[in-house]
């Protein structure tokens, strides 16, 4: 309910007190109060540790797979940048490490260092990244899809993390069939990630790239054409969870919380375009 009504702690223990269909949701009959907003961040925090989101969004994937709501004819794999705003402000502030320099013979002598001085409120692990000509600060999620957009698993690293180191991490986590296709943008062609698709037994549907002074052949570009027709429902993706969930923007502070804020968000979003997708069934 957080992540799909866009609301904080505070406001979840609220609403909860407050709308019927808030507690009747959660279970929390009206002559009871829901848990306090500590105990929400508490238990968000401990199922982080315990990597119980992941497993959460498999078995939710699951559940559409049997009811033929995911169907993997194959995967689509894209990244997104989550900007933070608890970025570095200001010019860089440094401060003066001591170190003392023992020496038997010699008369002690302190050597003097400088250090980046970390200003309170700053996400240290979240990192800087070039985008598009602007300056951008936060985490990364490398996301695998089906062919429909709906999610089938998360990769998050900080901003600065190359798409192409972890293609094969997003797809282990993904789990595609044997013998089915994966689609991805030219940034992602090399001859390791070739490798990687052979090895998992899929066939390689990344785009061409170009060679240095020069231009594709007529087959190579046709082919790039109708791999786009599909790949970029992955881009689809990344802007309903931002329009629908408030995503693109962190909520929390660090990597593992980045990684569980982006799972809730998969999570909503595979279950709010699942009725369209059950009716889109029906009149087919």
């Amino acid at each position: 309910m957080q992540t799909w009504y866009g609301l904080s702690d505070y406001e979840v223990e609220d609403q909860v007190n407050d709308r019927i269909s808030f507690s009747r949701f959660t279970g929390i009959s009206l002559d009871e109060k829901a848990p306090d907003h500590s105990v929400i961040s508490r238990f968000r925090t401990a199922l982080t540790q315990k990597n119980a989101y992941d497993k959460l969004l498999q078995i939710i994937n699951q559940q559409l797979e049997s009811k033929q709501i995911i169907v993997k004819q194959g995967t689509i794999v894209d990244a997104s940048v989550t900007d933070t705003p608890r970025k570095p402000k200001g010019k860089k502030e440094y401060e003066v490490v001591e170190d003392r320099n023992e020496d038997e013979q010699k008369k002690p002598a302190d050597k003097v260092s400088l250090e980046v001085k970390t200003k309170p409120g700053v996400d240290t692990q979240a990192k800087w990244i070039k985008k598009a000509g602007k300056l951008r600060y936060g985490y990364k999620q490398h996301t695998a899809t089906d062919e429909q957009g709906l999610v089938l698993g998360i990769v998050t690293t900080s901003a600065n993390e190359s798409d192409t180191k972890h293609f094969e991490d997003v797809l282990i986590v993904a789990k595609p069939k044997r013998g089915t296709w994966v689609k991805a943008d030219k940034g992602y062609k090399s001859a390791n990630n070739d490798e990687v698709i052979r090895k998992m037994k899929l066939k390689n549907h990344i785009m061409r790239k170009a060679p240095k002074k020069g231009t594709l052949p007529l087959r190579e570009a046709q082919c790039n054409k109708l791999i786009s027709k599909i790949r970029y429902k992955v881009e689809r993706t990344f802007g309903s969870i931002k329009r629908w969930f408030g995503g693109g923007t962190a909520r929390y502070i660090g990597l593992e919380k980045m990684h569980t804020q982006h799972l809730m968000e998969a999570m909503a979003y595979n279950l709010y375009r699942s009725p369209g997708i059950i009716m889109s069934n029906c009149e087919s």
